[in-house]
């Protein structure tokens, strides 16, 4: 078959947008300062921040109210791709520590995630109500980085992880708002981690 002139600029107008769009550089990470805190298997890292430092993300103004570190089990990932919040936070990982990080306790119960939120249940408890309460949370994780992101997308259910961030406030320019628990001690709504991850150990 004979190609028409026009097909052939079709051909490599096609062929010019591929490798544009395979040589486009991935996306900058965000400029935040070092996360000096460290975390130990039983309990986060945390140190607020007293000047509350302000980032920039598309169109989201990031307040770093927190540096945080964490070393924990995925007891469940929940993907999103709906929703306001998901623009920054495409994943929430619910995370186990101390008790909750062992596997022979994080087994003895049946977890979901669902509206941004996580609910336990457990036919008989293996530790007390109130220690699964202060070592497990939500955590909605906001990706620094593309680095960051691929590192974050790899993991699921069950595996172990480390990293370092900020615990953050997210404003959009029309007065929208999303504010991180700054406690491990919280429950029910506003107790959730909203958390910028600058490095996954």
């Amino acid at each position: 078959m004979i190609l028409r002139p026009w097909q052939w600029l079709l051909v490599v107008l096609l062929v010019a947008g591929f490798w544009v769009v395979r040589m486009e550089p991935p996306e900058p990470a965000l400029e935040t300062p070092l996360v000096s805190v460290s975390a130990s298997p039983e309990l986060p890292g945390q140190r607020m921040l007293s000047n509350a430092p302000s980032i920039r993300k598309d169109e989201y103004q990031l307040r770093l109210l927190a540096e945080f570190a964490i070393d924990a089990r995925i007891l469940a990932r929940e993907d999103y791709s709906f929703g306001r919040e998901s623009d920054l936070s495409p994943w929430d990982f619910a995370l186990g520590w101390g008790d909750m990080a062992r596997p022979e306790v994080a087994d003895k119960f049946s977890i979901r995630q669902s509206g941004r939120w996580y609910y336990w249940r457990s036919e008989q408890l293996p530790i007390p109500r109130r220690a699964v309460e202060t070592s497990s949370a939500n955590m909605h994780l906001v990706p620094a980085s593309d680095e960051v992101r691929d590192q974050l997308e790899a993991l699921d259910e069950g595996d172990e992880i480390s990293f370092k961030g900020f615990l953050i406030e997210a404003r959009g320019d029309d007065g929208w708002r999303w504010r991180s628990s700054l406690t491990r001690e919280d429950t029910g709504d506003g107790a959730c981690e909203l958390i910028l991850v600058t490095e996954v150990l």
